[in-house]
C-alpha cells in the first residue's frame, strides 16, 4: 500500500474504537460462538422489539416508506422530528429550546467528530487547541476522533472506596486545570466504560468552571435521561446555551439507525448542519421515522423509565452477583454500576496488562475491551489504567455467567503466576 496521510493514519488499524468493532463484527458473524462481554451492543427487549415493528409497519401502510426511502432531507434532520423533540425537552425537562438547537447526525460517533475538530484541533493564529476529559477513563470512541495528534488532555479521578467490593471515580477538581489551550470540557454521563453516574454538584461545577473560561461543557448523553434512561441513580437532566448535550436512539434499541442528536446553541447547530452536508448531504430518516410518534406523545420517556431501565438495572445487579461469588475478593474491585450497560473491573497489582489478560480471553472464546484504550491524554502513565477492563451485561444471561467463570479462571491464573 502507498504511505498515507497523516489523517490517514489516525484512522488506523491499531485505533481502539477499530479492535473494538472488528471484535464485535467477527463475533457476531464469523464466530457466533464467541462470549460476548465487548462491545457496546444493546440488549434484546421484546417489549421494545415489538413497539418498533408496529411503528415500521405504520410507515410501510402509510406510505411514509417510499417518501424517506426516495427522498433528500434537510442537512440538520427531519424537521418535525427535530420539532416534536424539542417541544418534548421543553415539557419534560424545562430547557428553553428551540428548533434551531437541534441538529441529527448519522449516529453520536460522528456527533462526537464533528464536534470535536469544530471546537479543537489548529487555528489560523496557530495556536492547537485541545479537549479536556475532565474524569478518565472515558469512551474508547473518543480516543482516535482528533484529526490532529495530542487533541486530548485528561485528568486523573479521585477513587473512593465502598462496601462490598465496589468503588467509585470521582472528579479531582483540585487536580483539574484549565489554560487557554482548552477548548471544551467532555463528559460522558452515565459514563461509557464504567457506568458511573457524575453527581448533579460535579455537573454543577464543570458548568461553572466552563462558563468562566469561556468554553463549553459537551455531555454525552447516550445512556442518559430522559431517554433512554438507563440510569441507576438521580441525575437531573441539564442543558444551557454553553452545554453541548449528545444523545442517541441507539441504546433505545436501535443501533443499526445511526441516529445522533446533537442539542446546543444555535450557531454550533448551523455549523453541525454545514458539515453534515460537506460530509453526507443528510442524515439518515428512518430512525427518526420509527420514534417520532413516541416523541410527540412523549410515550418514549415512560418506555425508557419502566421497561428499558429496570431491564439492564436487573441485568446489572445480576452480574454484580455472579462476580462476587466467582472471584477472590482480594483480586477484584467493581465501580458502583450506576447506569450504561457496562461494568469496569479493577484488578489491583495485576501481573500481567489487561491487553495480555484480553488476548488470553480470546484464545478461550470470550471477548472483554482491555482498559488501557480509556485513558486518552493522560500527561503521565499510569499503571491502574492497565488493571482494568470493560465488560458488558447486556447480552444473554446465561452467557453472561459462562463467560465470568472463564474470566474468573483466567484473573487467578495470572494472579497465581505472577506470585510464583
Amino acid at each position: 500500500m502507498r504511505p498515507v496521510s497523516k489523517l490517514g493514519r489516525l484512522f488506523g488499524p491499531q485505533a481502539g474504537i477499530v479492535q473494538l468493532m472488528h471484535d464485535l463484527g467477527t463475533a457476531m458473524t464469523v464466530n457466533p460462538d464467541m462470549l460476548m462481554l465487548g462491545g457496546g451492543n444493546p440488549g434484546s427487549i421484546p417489549q421494545m422489539q415489538q413497539v418498533f415493528r408496529l411503528s415500521m409497519r405504520k410507515l410501510l401502510d402509510t406510505g411514509e416508506f417510499d417518501r424517506l426511502t426516495g427522498n433528500y432531507g434537510p442537512p440538520a434532520g427531519d424537521p418535525r422530528f427535530i420539532e416534536s423533540l424539542a417541544e418534548l425537552l421543553r415539557r419534560s425537562c424545562g430547557w428553553d429550546v428551540a428548533p434551531e438547537n437541534i441538529a441529527l447526525t448519522n449516529g453520536s460517533q460522528s456527533a462526537s467528530f464533528m464536534l470535536f475538530n469544530l471546537l479543537a484541533g489548529e487555528f489560523d493564529d496557530g495556536r492547537r487547541r485541545r479537549i479536556l476529559l475532565p474524569l478518565t477513563p472515558e469512551y474508547i470512541g473518543y480516543s482516535d476522533q482528533g484529526a490532529a495528534t495530542g487533541f486530548f488532555l485528561s485528568n486523573r479521578p479521585q477513587i473512593q472506596p465502598l462496601n462490598d467490593g465496589l468503588f467509585k471515580y470521582r472528579v479531582d477538581f483540585d487536580s483539574l486545570q484549565i489554560d487557554d489551550s482548552v477548548a471544551a470540557l467532555c463528559v460522558s454521563r452515565p459514563t461509557n466504560p464504567t457506568g458511573n453516574v457524575l453527581t448533579d454538584e460535579e455537573i454543577t461545577q464543570l458548568r461553572v468552571l466552563a462558563n468562566h473560561h469561556g468554553v463549553p461543557l459537551i455531555l454525552d448523553n447516550a445512556y442518559g435521561t430522559p431517554f433512554p434512561g438507563i440510569c441507576f441513580t438521580e441525575a437531573t437532566p441539564v442543558w444551557d446555551s454553553n452545554i453541548i448535550v449528545c444523545m442517541s436512539l441507539s441504546k433505545l434499541g436501535l443501533p443499526g439507525v445511526r441516529t445522533g442528536i446533537v442539542i446546543a446553541a444555535p450557531e454550533i447547530i448551523r455549523a453541525l448542519s454545514g458539515m453534515n452536508a460537506i460530509l453526507n448531504l443528510t442524515t439518515g430518516g428512518f430512525g427518526p421515522a420509527l420514534v417520532r410518534d413516541l416523541i410527540e406523545s412523549g410515550e418514549i420517556i415512560r418506555l425508557s423509565q419502566e421497561i428499558i431501565r429496570p431491564f439492564y438495572q436487573g441485568k446489572a445487579q445480576r452480574t454484580v452477583g455472579w462476580l462476587q461469588s466467582t472471584f477472590d475478593p482480594a483480586h477484584l474491585r467493581i465501580h458502583k454500576p450506576e447506569g450504561a450497560i457496562f461494568l469496569w473491573l479493577w484488578f489491583p497489582d495485576l501481573p500481567i496488562s489487561s491487553t495480555e489478560l484480553y488476548e488470553r480471553l480470546k484464545a478461550r472464546g470470550v471477548l472483554i475491551i482491555p482498559g488501557e484504550h480509556f485513558f486518552p491524554g493522560l500527561p503521565s502513565p499510569w499503571q491502574h489504567s492497565r488493571e482494568c477492563i470493560r465488560l458488558t451485561y447486556a447480552q444473554d444471561d446465561a452467557m453472561v455467567e459462562k463467560a465470568i467463570g472463564i474470566l474468573a479462571s483466567e484473573v487467578a491464573r495470572a494472579y497465581s503466576e505472577g506470585s510464583a
